[in-house]
């Protein structure tokens, strides 16, 4: 059965994406009132590259509008959505669900928001009719072997998608969504972070680790060394490699490891204490970060 996950407007329910393991691309020219909302995420990848008009992405507690030129990628398994942009009178783009090679990760690094959003928005103009070519290769590659890449006097249907079916038609979509990492994230141009961002990151860390049950935030942490939120969790996430909720939620279990270890507290003053707002949630992440509930780790059966 064809995905068409991208069809569906926003609502208040989920949106379904592509089943892990698929990879599906296609091109979309959007109006005012299109958008889809998964407040769990996505079981997989999301690759966007703007040809025109403005999108604006949300994941997690970060954001990005998408402007022509600029490549926009969602991490799984954090809730997102995203719309034609508020006065935007349309958003021109591709699009591709997929499992990530490893590698692109690394490439994408330096363009980290936070949350698993990553955006490559100082692509040369030089490489857009590139990306567009890896694109269209995509998604001829994704049809089969059959297909050819359209050319640039040749009339294009609307809104084509397709899923690629066979290990073939996979590898070689994936092969062409590689090189569309490549050339956004090996072509843009970067900005040098402030001279100071080690010191302004290295204070959050200690601010994190002095009190990991305090009620922290992205804003409240940005705030503590004078940068904006999306700066903050840029050079953060740069930094360490970690998103800053991410390296909070690590030192609240770690703080908690130790207090089941040294005190008797009981699991639900010892999630209190650590900042979870539910005892059920912090078992749950406890038990997936150490391997047992928290009750069995201080009696001792550890992993």
């Amino acid at each position: 059965m064809p995905v068409h996950a991208e069809d569906l407007p926003v609502t208040a329910a989920a949106d379904p994406s592509p089943p892990p393991g698929l990879v599906v691309t296609g091109r979309y020219d959007q109006r005012p009132g299109y958008g889809v909302n998964r407040p769990r995420g996505s079981d997989s990848w999301l690759f966007t590259f703007t040809l025109g008009g403005c999108g604006l992405l949300r994941q997690g507690t970060a954001r990005a509008r998408a402007r022509a030129g600029d490549l926009v990628v969602l991490a799984p398994g954090t809730g997102h959505r995203y719309t034609v942009a508020p006065g935007a009178g349309s958003w021109r783009f591709w699009w591709a669900h997929c499992q990530a090679r490893p590698s692109w990760t690394t490439w994408l690094a330096p363009y980290a928001v936070s949350d698993g959003l990553y955006a490559v928005t100082s692509v040369p103009g030089a490489l857009h009719g590139r990306i567009e070519a890896a694109f269209a290769r995509m998604l001829a590659d994704a049809r089969g072997p059959a297909e050819d890449v359209p050319r640039e006097d040749t009339p294009r249907e609307p809104d084509p998608v397709a899923v690629a079916h066979g290990s073939l038609a996979r590898e070689l979509a994936l092969c062409a969504l590689e090189e569309v990492v490549l050339f956004a994230a090996g072509g843009a141009r970067t900005l040098p972070p402030a001279p100071d961002a080690d010191a302004r990151v290295r204070r959050a860390e200690e601010l994190i680790a002095a009190d990991p049950g305090a009620p922290h935030t992205v804003r409240s942490l940005a705030g503590s060394v004078a940068l904006s939120p999306s700066r903050f969790a840029h050079l953060f996430t740069l930094r360490t490699g970690r998103s800053p909720m991410r390296a909070l939620r690590e030192a609240r279990l770690r703080h908690a490891a130790r207090l089941l270890e040294a005190t008797d507290l009981t699991v639900e003053r010892v999630a209190t204490a650590c900042g979870f707002s539910s005892p059920f949630h912090f078992s749950r992440v406890f038990r997936e970060r150490y391997g047992v509930p928290p009750g069995a780790y201080r009696a001792g059966e550890r992993r």
